[in-house]
């Protein structure tokens, strides 16, 4: 990590898998961070002992993210990088009483959330900016090809997707926007064989890659000048497949 902070590397819903992996390498590193969460964890404790911030957000109304933001400012101060994690994944329920409820809620968490947390913080940001500040947006795979039974979530990464290029417009020189697509990088324990099989074979690289390849390229994101506005797709070569 070469990057000069001159403020804290704020990352939403961080408390566990890639986000949380992400957190520990930058506190080892002597980062400023600043977790927010929604559910209690025991991970939590270990993390401000370490030295991060936690900030509660719920971020499933307007006012919950307006709370989240006035914290921000009052709590943390200037930001060197603002990293859109939180994400939901509820699967579609196309014929029943819930599909309304399903898109409502990844769109508030995916796309209004960040909507606002980008134009509400766009001071601190230029404030924590050496030459330059950061906002990332974790967006899927899916973007690409779209989803069977997670149509609702597929939409609304893609949403989070196109906000990259109208906030890396608006925002530029000082403020650089990018985004970064994953596949899946990480089983889950009760996995079976037979889906991780299934799951490894998806890609031409048939490797299951870890969390680190997102905070490789979020380090090389916070340390290129030159680039803004575009996409690190992280699917292990899916699209060749």
């Amino acid at each position: 990590m070469n990057w000069t902070s001159k403020g804290a590397i704020l990352i939403t819903g961080a408390t566990r898998r890639v986000g949380l992996h992400c957190v520990r390498q930058w506190l080892a590193q002597g980062e400023q961070v600043v977790v927010t969460y929604r559910s209690e964890r025991p991970v939590l404790k270990a993390l401000q002992e370490s030295g991060a911030q936690c900030l509660y957000a719920d971020f499933s109304s307007d006012e919950g993210v307006m709370a989240l933001i006035d914290a921000v400012k009052t709590q943390v101060g200037p930001l060197r990088a603002l990293v859109h994690n939180a994400s939901v994944w509820p699967k579609d329920d196309v014929d029943g009483a819930n599909h309304t409820r399903i898109l409502d809620e990844v769109l508030a968490v995916h796309v209004r959330a960040p909507y606002l947390l980008n134009l509400h913080l766009a001071d601190l940001l230029r404030a924590g900016a050496q030459n330059y500040s950061d906002i990332v947006h974790i967006t899927d795979y899916v973007v690409e090809k779209g989803s069977l039974h997670h149509i609702a979530y597929a939409a609304s990464k893609a949403a989070l997707s196109n906000l990259t290029l109208s906030f890396a417009r608006r925002y530029a020189p000082l403020i650089k926007v990018n985004t970064v697509a994953p596949s899946l990088l990480m089983f889950n324990e009760g996995d079976s064989e037979a889906y991780r099989r299934k799951t490894l074979d998806k890609s031409v690289m048939g490797i299951e890659p870890g969390p680190e390849v997102v905070a490789d390229s979020l380090a090389y994101l916070f340390n290129n000048p030159y680039m803004t506005g575009r996409e690190i797709r992280l699917d292990g070569g899916r699209h060749i497949r």
